[in-house]
């Protein structure tokens, strides 16, 4: 070894540092400070290790029997410990680096584990290559258990302050009393208060009452919670006294509330703490946590449930303002919608309201049935802009404004006319979208008016449901703001046995989905649900508006026209066919050899299919609207078919005489051929064209002079 071999060696050891600083000696103080800190000096090339006294104190081993081996100090060590001091050596060795530090556990004599400390440099050559390693080792049990207990504290601590964030976000987005007891006791929430059981009780005209149980608790056994304040139990003694109560024995418990003692037994919990909920000096009730692992509350602990009871408490408040609030609006909504509707003679009519889940369930939507001269009905349904107590007023006034104006008779046009100017010289700025339809259930004649609003749907005896098209105006309130009051009047006609639904875009408008779609929804279901109005009011109510949680108000109408069924002897059945319905031409046939099917009179089926076809089609062609057809058996004197086509035109057809190459004008010949008997009545504003098919009664008759057809 060179003298700048040596020289760097003595600078480089902590160890002989101390020896040259001494003189080779160590003084009292000094040995002191350093009977848990050694230093070694380690030579690759010779693979000796010269370590002192204190150092291998740190490792446990009595300097008597040291050989000088590395491998003496790690003899004793975990396989696992040895392996990850000697990857960490290796890996800076070969990496190249200058130094390395590493933790390890020490077994030592007397059963214990120490934690270790080496810290170390490592000497190259001028070609890099590693030949000493020199440093530091000390035991740092002592340091390595602090950094655990303040790793462990900071754990605890920062487990205490995700509960406080849960519990404070999931209680932000309760509304009412009931989102409170759901943010407490579903999914996730015993875990968020870190509680194993709660039970929340409320104070009630100085009564208890537990609104909400998760897991284990006391108060789900035997009547144990709600009721009497006096009683002695420790949820009412928290409430009664304002003060928290921290349960860490189940004796102790049961000697205080002797009442309790036979439920002890029944339950896992082993600890509990029973928390006053006070807001703004008023006591609302009282919240108890159970835990089955827990056996002590520290003061920390103790700090989180107060916390976690404040948290509640102010949420508690917040809710039970709101619900008061609602419930007075809701009961000013329903004060301004009809207590009841009247029965109608010819027809059922059931009506469904259905706040918004949002808000204070409060809004401008409503329906209305109004008693109209000649027994006809006036059917409402609309929706004003907004969801609040305003909406809901203007909604009022516009209702019996409404109301008013069909009473006086006005044709539809005119109501929703003088209804726009009335919204118009309210002081607002909201509008309103509505649909009026008078109905004549006697003759079946439907008029109908939109107002910026979604037109009605029709449900046909056989189950189809269409949506006629009702030509519409602009919204009330806006028409006459923009000069534009012309409501044009659309009328369609009501066979026995079909529905008529009116509906707010409530029921069909489903977050995040086209208006289209949810239309579409309600066709499906108005086709598949009872016959019955109510029983469809009800199933439409269940299969929507709570299917997508509508977050807005929903107001729903319908009116069914009694059906006309005839007898089993006589058994009769409508169908509407609508001029812009493709497909009604060919039901409207199949519908009718099914009926002569069922009916047991399928021989007259092609006879009547044809005759169904040519007589719709005259009408489809030749008219403005739609046709009503009615098949109906005559059972005396003989049993036979009669088929009505009605329509709304007052021209009568008239026979004409077609040539050759003609595609028309047989279809009165047709009847000559086919029919028994045949004719034509006056019907309201219209006509029907008549046919009976099958045996010639014996009082039969000529048909009646033929006329030229359309």
């Amino acid at each position: 070894m060179t003298d700048d071999e040596r020289r760097q060696d003595a600078e480089a050891s902590p160890l002989r540092r101390i020896d040259r600083r001494t003189n080779g000696e160590i003084r009292p103080t000094e040995r002191l400070a350093m009977n848990r800190t050694g230093s070694f000096d380690w030579d690759l090339d010779t693979r000796t290790l010269d370590i002192d006294e204190a150092g291998l104190m740190v490792f446990g081993v009595d300097p008597a029997t040291f050989d000088a081996r590395p491998g003496a100090l790690l003899e004793h060590l975990e396989p696992a410990e040895r392996a990850r001091l000697d990857v960490t050596i290796d890996e800076a060795i070969t990496g190249g680096s200058s130094s390395f530090s590493v933790h390890f556990r020490v077994p030592l004599n007397d059963g214990t584990t120490q934690w270790t400390h080496v810290q170390a440099r490592i000497l190259r050559s001028k070609d890099g290559m590693a030949h000493r390693i020199v440093g530091i080792v000390r035991d740092a049990t002592a340091e390595v258990t602090h950094s655990a207990f303040v790793l462990d504290l900071e754990k605890r601590r920062q487990r205490q302050t995700n509960i406080v964030e849960r519990t404070t976000s999931a209680m932000s987005r309760a509304v009412t009393v009931d989102d409170v007891t759901a943010a407490l006791t579903g999914p996730g929430g015993l875990a968020r208060l870190g509680a194993d059981g709660l039970a929340l009780g409320l104070v009630e005209n100085s009564a208890l009452n537990i609104v909400a149980l998760s897991g284990e608790s006391l108060e789900v056994l035997d009547g144990l919670g709600s009721g009497d304040l006096d009683r002695n139990l420790p949820l009412a003694d928290t409430i009664r006294s304002g003060r928290p109560r921290f349960i860490t024995s189940l004796a102790a418990l049961a000697r205080r509330y002797p009442e309790l003692e036979p439920h002890l037994g029944r339950l896992g919990f082993r600890a509990a703490a029973y928390l006053p909920l006070v807001a703004q000096a008023r006591s609302l009730g009282g919240l108890a946590l159970f835990y089955r692992e827990r056996t002590v509350f520290n003061a920390d602990e103790r700090i989180l449930c107060l916390g976690l009871a404040a948290i509640v408490a102010q949420s508690l408040q917040r809710a039970m303002l709101f619900d008061e609030e609602r419930e007075f609006a809701t009961q000013l909504q329903s004060a301004m919608l009809p207590p009841r509707i009247q029965e109608v003679e010819g027809g059922e009519i059931a009506v469904r309201y259905h706040a918004a889940w949002s808000g204070r369930q409060v809004g401008g939507d409503w329906y209305d049935v109004i008693t109209l001269p000649k027994n006809r009905y006036g059917l409402v349904v609309g929706d004003v802009q907004g969801h609040d107590t305003h909406a809901a007023a203007i909604m009022g006034q516009l209702r019996i404004a409404l109301r008013a104006y069909a009473s006086e008779g006005h044709p539809p046009a005119t109501v929703l006319a003088r209804a726009s100017r009335f919204l118009s010289e309210l002081d607002t700025e909201r509008f309103a979208t509505c649909t009026y339809a008078q109905v004549d259930l006697a003759s079946g004649t439907v008029k109908v008016v939109r107002a910026g609003h979604l037109g009605p749907l029709i449900r046909h005896v056989d189950g189809r449901v269409g949506s006629p098209q009702v030509r519409g105006g602009l919204p009330l309130g806006t028409s006459t703001d923009l000069l534009d009051e012309e409501y044009p009047e659309t009328r369609l006609d009501l066979v026995p046995g079909e529905t008529f639904v009116l509906y707010t875009d409530g029921l069909v408008e489903e977050p995040g989905a086209d208006l289209d779609a949810g239309i579409d929804a309600l066709r499906n279901e108005v086709s598949a649900g009872p016959a019955g109005a109510e029983a469809l009011a009800d199933h439409l109510s269940e299969r929507l508006w709570e299917r997508w949680g509508s977050g807005d108000d929903v107001a729903l109408l319908v009116l069914r026209r009694s059906p006309d069924v005839g007898s089993s002897h006589a058994p009769r059945l409508h169908q509407y066919i609508h001029q812009a319905d493709p497909e009604g031409l060919s039901d409207a046939r199949a519908i009718v050899r099914q009926a002569l099917a069922d009916w047991d009179m399928a021989e007259f089926a092609d006879d009547a299919e044809l005759v169904t076809g040519e007589l719709l089609v005259n009408v489809l062609l030749h008219t403005e609207g739609g046709a009503v057809l009615t098949l109906e058996v005559l059972p005396e004197p003989v049993r036979r078919i009669r088929l009505s086509v009605q329509d709304r035109s007052s021209a009568w057809p008239r026979r004409r005489t077609p040539g050759e190459t003609s595609t028309s004008g047989r279809g009165l010949l047709l009847l000559d051929a086919v029919a028994t008997r045949w004719g034509i009545e006056p019907r309201g504003e219209g006509k029907a064209v008549w046919c009976e098919i099958g045996p010639t009664p014996p009082s039969a008759t000529m048909p009646p002079p033929p006329l030229a057809e359309q």
